[in-house]
C-alpha cells in the first residue's frame, strides 16, 4: 500500500501575519482557497521547488477564539537549515524570540504567532559551537 504525504495543516488566528512570519523562512505560497459558504481561508506554503512539503494555514474567517491556547494545532514543525545561525539571527532581526536557542549548532525552536512550536535543524554536521548562541538562555517554553 503506497502512501504519499500532502501536506500539514495548522489553524492561525491571524491569516497575514502568520503568513508574514512564514515567509521569514523563505516559504513562499503555492495556493488558496477561500470559501464564502465555509467562511474559511486555506493557505498553501512551501519551500520553493518543495511543494510537495507543503504548510497549509487554515484561517476561520469569524475568528477562533481557542487560538492560540486551546492546543489543538500539534508537537511541532520541523525545517532543515543550511546555516542554523544564520536562520536564527535573521528570524531575531524581524523580532522573532529564539526560545532554545541552537548552543549546540544542531537545533533551535521558535514559536509562530499561533504558538506553533517550529524547530529547525542544521542540515547535515552540526556547526561548531557560537556566540552568543552558546551562552543565550533559552525563553518561554518550546
Amino acid at each position: 500500500m503506497a502512501l504519499t504525504y500532502l501536506h500539514v495543516m495548522v489553524r492561525v488566528k491571524d491569516l497575514e501575519k502568520s503568513m508574514a512570519f512564514y515567509k521569514l523562512f523563505g516559504l513562499k505560497k503555492t495556493k488558496q482557497y477561500d470559501s464564502e459558504e465555509g467562511r474559511f481561508s486555506l493557505v498553501y506554503l512551501a519551500p520553493p521547488g518543495q511543494e510537495n512539503a507543503a504548510l497549509e494555514l487554515t484561517y476561520n474567517w469569524d475568528g477562533d477564539e481557542g487560538l492560540p491556547s486551546d492546543s489543538r494545532h500539534f508537537g511541532h514543525l520541523a525545517y532543515g537549515v543550511d546555516d542554523i545561525y544564520a536562520m536564527c539571527q535573521h528570524l531575531q532581526d524581524n523580532g522573532v524570540v529564539i526560545n532554545r536557542p541552537p548552543r549546540d549548532g544542531r537545533m533551535a525552536f521558535v514559536r509562530s504567532p499561533d504558538n506553533i512550536s517550529i524547530e529547525l535543524l542544521q542540515n547535515g554536521d552540526a556547526l561548531a559551537p557560537a556566540e552568543p548562541w552558546v551562552s543565550m538562555d533559552s525563553t518561554g517554553h518550546w
